[in-house]
């Protein structure tokens, strides 16, 4: 018998720190699940917490790379 992996059509996530690009830093309990949901995905919406510019986000802590992200949305202050 051959499981086949779950597939999602939407995933929507939170970001701690989202930069121009969509590079994605977690931290916490979103560490768990939200890098693979966002890889297992077609479209991914991603919320960010803080928005920053591109480069700022050391290279080592990204998490979800932005070109798996798809819409990315900032949090309302």
């Amino acid at each position: 018998m051959l499981e086949y992996p779950l597939r999602a059509d939407i995933a929507l996530v939170k970001g701690s720190i989202v930069d121009e690009f969509g590079n994605t830093m977690y931290k916490g309990t979103t560490k768990n699940f939200n890098p693979i949901m966002a890889m297992a995905s077609d479209v991914v919406i991603v919320e960010a917490e803080k928005f920053v510019n591109t480069g700022e986000i050391n290279k080592e802590m990204i998490m979800t790379p932005g070109v798996v992200i798809d819409y990315i949305i900032k949090e309302a202050n």
